[in-house]
């Protein structure tokens, strides 16, 4: 509960990594709900999805928006690929504050609401985390080192997961460690396969794992494309747009920097 009295609600349907084998066709997106109650609240619900890397700092931004304008919010979080082929099947998401700039220049073409508004809120930054505080050096080079599982990202849904492999692939290592990969759906069940001991190590976002216990890689921005994490505009809703300009302020570029982001 928040000072101003709404309450703030989680639904996430996290699964170990033998059932992700055996019912990997059943996952979706996992829904991060928050919604304002109480004396206030007023307009129709605001939906908005989010990256899953992005949880955090989006949580955060939606409770101060909340606070600042008494409108629902309801967040939806999953990989940028798969939220993408949602908003193309119907999903009625009114902004998507994507993990790549690909699928928002796509919606600018594709959705007459979206042109014009796309813009980067965030550039992310990978790093190779593990909680065992011995396992991960300094350099990486616990990847040359024999290891019984590695997490990433799937590569075909989630940009944190390319970048995982550009990683791999730069410093020679791909052959070697493919056919010990878990592949996460998006960077959040990434995180969940580390933290939850299914894998040893994983490449995550430095959001998820700053201030855990462990060792972490911080990666060199020179193995992997910059992940230029890009907001874009889905329906022509008041609310969609005040989001988008509360997104643009000082106030959440300063929030966004401290979740351990870069912005531009």
């Amino acid at each position: 509960m928040n000072r101003e009295g709404k309450r703030i609600g989680y639904e996430e349907n996290w699964v170990g990594y033998g059932a992700v084998l055996c019912l990997a066709a059943l996952l979706t997106a996992i829904t991060l709900f928050v919604s304002a109650c109480g004396t206030g609240s007023s307009g129709s619900e605001l939906r908005i999805a989010v990256a899953s890397n992005f949880k955090d700092p989006a949580t955060e931004l939606v409770k101060r928006f909340q606070e600042r304008t008494g409108r629902n919010v309801t967040v939806t979080l999953g990989s940028t690929g798969k939220l993408y082929a949602q908003i193309r099947n119907g999903a009625p998401f009114a902004v998507f504050l994507a993990a790549d700039a690909e699928r928002p220049k796509l919606l600018e073409k594709e959705v007459p609401a979206a042109r014009g508004s796309r813009f980067t809120y965030a550039v992310g930054k990978l790093v190779l985390w593990s909680p065992d505080p011995e396992l991960v050096d300094s350099e990486g080079e616990v990847l040359e080192d024999d290891f019984a599982k590695l997490a990433i990202a799937n590569p075909k849904l989630a940009p944190y997961g390319v970048a995982a492999e550009e990683v791999l692939r730069k410093k020679g290592v791909w052959d070697k460690v493919e056919r010990r990969l878990v592949r996460g759906e998006n960077i959040g069940q990434t995180f969940q396969f580390v933290s939850t001991g299914n894998a040893e190590l994983g490449f995550v976002a430095l959001s998820q794992a700053r201030g855990r216990a462990g060792s972490l890689w911080e990666v060199p921005k020179e193995l992997y494309t910059p992940i230029e994490q890009q907001a874009v505009l889905l329906s022509g809703d008041e609310g969609a747009r005040e989001f988008l300009e509360f997104l643009k302020s000082e106030e959440a570029r300063k929030l966004i920097r401290e979740f351990g982001y870069d912005t531009r």
